[in-house]
């Protein structure tokens, strides 16, 4: 088994300051509207990744009522359309934006998997762009558009990667996921095989 994964994740560990629930990464859940908390997953997601880069090492563990704040200050630039944030150009463009907004540059990288089959990349080339970034301790925003046989996902949502499996030697792959405030397991090789609709990964470095 050859697994990859990021390097520090307690830093993910949020305290609801007043029932001492532990979480681990943002809850669309905690947005202030019915709107925000319906299509709030790609904002959560990026949430997650700034305060992955931002946690200093063995710090405690950040409050509830902060990262909410923080979910509300980004979703102001990484903002749901009627049809959410359907695609990876687009969550994208979003996140440089809000990076322009703090006076930082944006790098965005990103492996899509699209409806027509015949135009996927293979199970080692996603693989590959994965293991980049867990191996550089980025962590890594997943599209689903359609979960196919995988129910461990909600369709048309984003998610965030923490950390890459690959079995030997049949190389089947799963991930490890935050969603909803838990850590997840994810069949990425059930999921590859059997989405119908695709979606995609993206990661980000920020100056």
């Amino acid at each position: 088994m050859k697994s990859i994964s990021l390097k520090r994740i307690d830093a993910f560990k949020i305290i609801d300051e007043n029932t001492d629930e532990i979480f681990y990464g943002c809850d669309q859940e905690w947005f202030g509207t019915e709107w925000q908390r319906r299509s709030g997953c790609g904002p959560s997601a990026v949430s997650n990744m700034l305060l992955y880069r931002a946690a200093p090492l063995g710090g405690r563990a950040l409050s509830k009522s902060d990262c909410a704040s923080l979910m509300e200050e980004v979703w102001h630039h990484v903002t749901p359309t009627e049809h959410g944030i359907p695609n990876t150009e687009m969550l994208c463009e979003s996140v440089k934006a809000y990076g322009a907004s703090k006076g930082a540059k944006v790098a965005c990288a990103h492996c899509e998997i699209p409806e027509d089959r015949s135009l996927r990349p293979s199970g080692g080339e996603v693989a590959s762009f994965l293991e980049v970034a867990l191996s550089s301790d980025i962590p890594v925003i997943f599209l689903n558009l359609c979960n196919g046989e995988e129910e461990n996902l909600d369709e048309w949502h984003w998610v965030t990667i923490v950390s890459l499996e690959r079995a030997e030697p049949d190389g089947r792959m799963k991930l490890r996921i935050l969603d909803k405030g838990k850590i997840g397991i994810v069949d990425l090789t059930l999921w590859l095989d059997t989405t119908e609709c695709g979606g995609g990964f993206v990661h980000f470095v920020m100056e």
